[in-house]
Parts: C-alpha cells; sequence; structure tokens
C-alpha cells in the first residue's frame, strides 16, 4: 500500500491494524539511537508506540531527519504495524515515512524531559506537562469518569439541569467565599448547585447537576482545591437509606467503567487495579457513633496519635483510619446536626443526629461524597436558617419550595477530583484537573 493510501488511524486502535502500512499524526516523545537503529516514541493522545527505524532500511533523508528531530515536534508518520510482545502497548511500528509539520527549535528545547522536576516546575509548565504519557493517562480518565457519572444518571431516569454558577447567597453560609461586584449588587461564585437542584427536583422528580464550583478555602492538604467539579444529584420522594443505595450503586458504576476501558492508563499511572476491582456495591455502613468508637479504641491502642473528641466531625486522620479498615468505601451516616449544614434533616429517633452521609473511599482517600435527607419541613427550615445566622431575606425563594408541596427528598455531592485521585491512586488532586487551582496558584 503507498503512503498515500495508507489510512490515518491512532495509536489507541493499532491493534484492528497488524500487518497493516497505517498514518499516524503525532508528536515525537523521545527518541533513542543505537548505531544505525534510531527508536522514536511517538505520542498523539490516545496513547504511545515505539517505532523502529534501521538506516539500511529507510530512505537517507528519513534516518537523518528523524535522528536530528527536537521532542514534541509535530509529524506525520507512515509505517506498518507489527505485533511484538515485548513492547507495552503490544505492537510496534516499522518507519517508512515522516514529515515533520513544526519542528521544536534547537535553542528552546522542550522544558518536561525525562529526569526528575520540582512540583513547582512541572505546575509552572502544566500546559506542557499534561503532554507526557502519565499526565494523559490521567486525564483521559478523568474524562471517562465524568461520563460514567453522566451516563448512570442518564440510564436511570435522571434530568440534568444546570444550576447558576453566579449566586446571591452562600449555599451553606460559610465565609470561604470568592466575592463580586455584580452590577449595584454583591454575588458569589456558586459553592454548590444543591440549592437550586432542590427545585428542579420537585418539578422533574430526579434530577442532576455537573459543574465547577469555588470555595475559597486557605487551605494547602492534598485534598484541596479553589475550583473544582461537583456531580449533585437530587431526588424527590426518598430518604436516607435510598440515597446510601443510590451513593454505591453510583460508585461502583464509575469504577467498572474505568477498569473496563482503561487498564492500560491504569498501568501507566501506576495503579494496583486489584484494589479497585473489589469495588462492588454494597458497601460497609456505619453511624456517626459507631466510627467515633473505632476510633476511640484505635487512640487507647495507640494506633492513631490524636482522640476523637464526640460531637466533632472527622478530620483527615481520623478519616484516613476509619477508611483504612475497609477494602471499599465504607458509609459514615447520622452525624450530630450541630456539625453539619442547615438544610440536612434531623433523625426522628435522634434529633441530635442529622440523616446525612459521607462516603469514604479506601487507602485514606477520605470523603468522596457528601450527601444528606433535606428538611422538608417549613417551620423547622426556617428556624433552622435564623439559627445558623443566616439572612432569611436570601433564603425566601428556598422556603417556597417547603410552602408549596414540600416532600422528602434526599441528593448528595460528589468531587470529581477527589474521584480521580482515589481511582487512579494520585498522592495530590493538583494532578485530578488539567489546570490546578489552589490557594497559591492561579498560573498558568
Amino acid at each position: 500500500m503507498s503512503e498515500a493510501q495508507a489510512p490515518i488511524t491512532t495509536i489507541a486502535t493499532l491493534s484492528a491494524h497488524e500487518g497493516q502500512t497505517v498514518t499516524l499524526r503525532g508528536w515525537l516523545y523521545n527518541l533513542r539511537a543505537s548505531g544505525k537503529l534510531l527508536f522514536p516514541i511517538f505520542r498523539d493522545g490516545s496513547g504511545t508506540i515505539q517505532g523502529i527505524v534501521p538506516k539500511a532500511a529507510v530512505p537517507e533523508v528519513v534516518f537523518e531527519t528523524l535522528k536530528n528531530l527536537t521532542l514534541e515536534s509535530s509529524v506525520i508518520v507512515t509505517g506498518k504495524v507489527r505485533a511484538d510482545a515485548r513492547a507495552p502497548s503490544g505492537f510496534e511500528l516499522d518507519v517508512e515515512n515522516i514529515e515533520v509539520l513544526q519542528r521544536v527549535p534547537d535553542e528552546t528545547p522542550f522544558p518536561i524531559t525525562l529526569k526528575e522536576h520540582g512540583v513547582d516546575f512541572l505546575m509552572e509548565h502544566r500546559h506542557l506537562w499534561i503532554r507526557t504519557p502519565r499526565q494523559s493517562a490521567i486525564l483521559r480518565v478523568r474524562a471517562t469518569i465524568m461520563r460514567a457519572a453522566a451516563e448512570y444518571f442518564d440510564l436511570n431516569g435522571f434530568t440534568r439541569t444546570d444550576p447558576p454558577i453566579l449566586t446571591p447567597a452562600a449555599c451553606e453560609g460559610t465565609s470561604e467565599l470568592f466575592e463580586m461586584d455584580y452590577f449595584d449588587e454583591k454575588a458569589y461564585l456558586t459553592q454548590s448547585g444543591q440549592l437550586y437542584i432542590e427545585s428542579t427536583a420537585l418539578a422533574l422528580g430526579k434530577v442532576y447537576s455537573f459543574g465547577p464550583t469555588f470555595r475559597a478555602e486557605k487551605s494547602k492538604t492534598r485534598r484541596h482545591l479553589t475550583e473544582f467539579w461537583m456531580i449533585e444529584p437530587e431526588v424527590a420522594f426518598i430518604g436516607l437509606t435510598e440515597l446510601m443505595e443510590l451513593a454505591e450503586n453510583f460508585i461502583s458504576h464509575i469504577v467498572q467503567t474505568v477498569l473496563k476501558h482503561h487498564r492500560a492508563d491504569l498501568k501507566v499511572i501506576g495503579r494496583d487495579v486489584a484494589k479497585l476491582e473489589t469495588i462492588q456495591a454494597p458497601f460497609p455502613k456505619i453511624s456517626y457513633d459507631e466510627a467515633h468508637q473505632m476510633l476511640e479504641e484505635a487512640f487507647e491502642k495507640g494506633l492513631i496519635e490524636s482522640r476523637h473528641t464526640y460531637g466533632d466531625d472527622f478530620g483527615s486522620p481520623d478519616e484516613t483510619y476509619i477508611s483504612n479498615q475497609y477494602d471499599r468505601p465504607v458509609m459514615v451516616h447520622r452525624y450530630p446536626a450541630a456539625v453539619k449544614a442547615f438544610y440536612m434533616q434531623p433523625d426522628e429517633q435522634d434529633p441530635t443526629k442529622a440523616l446525612c452521609v459521607d462516603v469514604l473511599a479506601p487507602e485514606g482517600y477520605g470523603e468522596i461524597i457528601g450527601g444528606s435527607q433535606r428538611v422538608d419541613s417549613y417551620d423547622l427550615l426556617r428556624q433552622r436558617i435564623l439559627d445558623h445566622n443566616l439572612p432569611l431575606e436570601a433564603f425566601e425563594w428556598y422556603l417556597d419550595l417547603r410552602r408549596y408541596g414540600s416532600v422528602p427528598h434526599s441528593g448528595f455531592g460528589m468531587g470529581i477530583e477527589r474521584a480521580v485521585a482515589w481511582i487512579c491512586g494520585l498522592d495530590h488532586v493538583r494532578e485530578t484537573i488539567p489546570f490546578a487551582r489552589t490557594l497559591n496558584r492561579i498560573y498558568p
């Protein structure tokens, strides 16, 4: 087959072209020379493949062009696909021809090399760092997590609705807001779409939203970003028990979808997939009181350094210890109402507890989902707003949902970046999003 007739394909689909001559469009990721042999590695966004270029088998101009090519130069490569069990992808490319679209200048070489770089350097060059195989693999997994999340709700009769990014008040009444001028008023970047999708749940029954959220938290932990993405379902006529069932089936679907499509990417990332294969519903469920008792016993045995105070929320070390006791996410429910948001329904059996749940990912990744049954009584919700010193006038529209046909309803939110960090086995959420926004970084 002539070069002009060689089908254009991607590295990810080369298995369908074994023994055929194909054309790839991409970039030179790495180049190694051994005498009269060149071993270029090409990437095209779907994966990487090693090429083989014997000097005697190609025109001299092809050999010399490749030999002197700089990393990350953009190219169109034609060659024959050959199976090779030793190759990471199972295939290699016998290069026949190369066309250089843009050669990276010698005087400004690509800055992200195979040597070790510091985190600050890599984040400063994030726009280039994402080209490396590991970072590209993470972003492909992220895309599938987002697709699988939406897919689960779409397949189960949910309607996607889009809450506003600009809001007149805080969802949970915190001071961690990004404030801006909105003509003659003040507006805030959303912390959550929850209050708004509660209204759409009472219109459409089962809904979800998917979008960015913003928290002006002055936190430098490995779990925190100031801008992140949330998927938030809300369902009319369900309580906490049904909500927990929804959450565990949702997570199971996402993990199994990633395993189905991204084992090769997870290998590039270095993820132990055996730890993901156990992620199947149902998940273990323990109450806040049981979790506290677990921590109390661990402290008495010297397994943790700090004693948890009953009535307080769990900190990161607490969540890490609790989650490490299980091989799959654990669902901790019925926290003290005093440490939770104003809109959470109290437990009839113990009004000091809220009908809420946090889903803690295993391996110390902490909370990936937070949810609750919502207060459905007008009088109780109004009083809770006042008790939390929130401006009643800002929530009149929210109270309307309890004036006109209120019903029990529940929902949760899952932070995409924390889910990506757990599923990929990452040490820090900065790698989970194309361009992380943190306390000290808003560039590039």
